[in-house]
């Protein structure tokens, strides 16, 4: 196949937190175009606080923005509207927190629109299982700088999707403005599955519409989480996390997807992703996968979760091209799972990524809460931007 688009990457570190109690995690970037000087785009960072003594416990979402292509930040401001509340959940009051946050810009409405999903918890902020889960989203407003009250996507009355939502996912918006969000549910007493939905947006409100193949495997792990979907040159792929080992399905339509196929490298070995969400950075003229594995002196990385890789993709194999391969975000001791990806502008593409300070202990290897920017500067102009 063609050689893909030469790019750089400059790395970036605008803001770090841990203070042995609190880190950060799930930075993720939308842009609001020609918000920001000299008609760049605002590009608008949410992330959350983690408490280390605890599991998945996220009390706080922040925001924080810059005008000027990362030359300078605003500092972290806590984000009201997108707070935990407090909700009659199985008859007693459990704290439920909006998370796992990805804003995106979605062009037909002119709005920077992200979704999540919801966690609840138990009254002393312990993770409850199992649990009702939503897709969360909210309506950020540049005027104002606020983002509105955090809603739940509704979905069919059915009981499969008691416990689904879209935390972690990466969308993909179709021209007419419908958006395709995957999602993972777990059916009673069964795997988790993934599928991808058809949603409609007005600039306030989501609307399910649609789903398509619900993708699901029996074995001994959790079953199948955190899709994200991509499209290149016509056809829709989507890469899925699972316990053992990362998978990738394809489709013609965005919907109906062929059976999935674990991830491997070109010469037919493993990638060596697992446990571990994986994400795409598209470009026109060329598909690449930004994940974690196995194999790279990271042994004593929890989940061999760092480094950062990235890689050309072969659409046609749906393989990673080994010899492509390169560190985006160096490892250094905490994990760097928890990523997202932004379309900056035509010249660049950002992956962001916080150090996940536990367990206790990963900063003997260096690491210090810090939270990258690694912004990916391509020699040749990405022709799928779109303001």
């Amino acid at each position: 196949m063609d050689n893909g688009p030469e790019y750089k990457v400059d790395l970036q570190v605008p803001t770090k937190l841990f203070d042995g109690e609190q880190c950060w995690v799930h930075p993720r970037v939308g842009i609001v175009p020609r918000a920001g000087e000299a008609q760049a785009p605002r590009a608008v960072m949410t992330l959350n606080t983690l408490e280390l003594s605890g599991s998945d416990v996220f009390k706080g979402m922040y925001e924080m923005y810059t005008d000027d292509l990362g030359q300078s930040w605003t500092e972290p401001a806590i984000v009201d509207p997108l707070a935990p509340r407090v909700e009659q959940v199985e008859d007693e009051e459990r704290p439920v927190a909006a998370s796992d946050f990805w804003p995106s810009w979605h062009r037909h409405t002119g709005t920077l629109l992200g979704t999540g999903h919801t966690i609840v918890y138990t009254p002393d902020w312990k993770v409850a299982s199992p649990r009702p889960r939503h897709t969360a989203y909210s309506v950020y407003d540049p005027k104002s700088d606020q983002w509105s009250l955090w809603d739940k996507l509704a979905m069919p009355e059915d009981p499969k999707f008691l416990n689904a939502g879209a935390g972690c996912v990466q969308r993909y918006d179709e021209d007419d403005g419908t958006i395709l969000l995957p999602l993972y549910f777990s059916p009673p007493d069964q795997n988790a599955r993934v599928t991808v939905t058809r949603c409609n947006f007005d600039g306030t409100k989501l609307t399910y519409l649609e789903h398509g193949t619900e993708l699901a495997i029996e074995d001994d792990s959790r079953g199948l989480h955190e899709p994200s979907l991509t499209k290149f040159k016509g056809i829709y792929y989507l890469t899925i996390r699972n316990d053992n080992r990362g998978f990738v399905a394809r489709s013609e339509d965005g919907l109906k997807f062929s059976p999935m196929q674990a991830w491997k490298f070109d010469d037919g070995a493993d990638l060596g992703n697992y446990n571990t969400q994986q994400h795409w950075v598209t470009h026109s003229e060329g598909l690449f996968l930004v994940y974690t594995r196995r194999g790279a002196d990271n042994d004593h990385v929890f989940r061999h979760r760092a480094p950062l890789f990235i890689a050309q993709v072969d659409p046609e194999k749906m393989a990673v091209i080994r010899e492509t391969e390169q560190v985006l975000v160096p490892e250094r001791g905490a994990r760097l799972g928890n990523f997202g990806v932004t379309m900056i502008s035509p010249k660049e593409t950002w992956v962001t990524v916080s150090e996940w300070m536990q367990p206790k202990g990963v900063e003997q290897y260096g690491s210090d809460g810090s939270v990258f920017v690694a912004r990916i500067l391509w020699e040749q102009s990405n022709g799928l931007f779109q303001a």
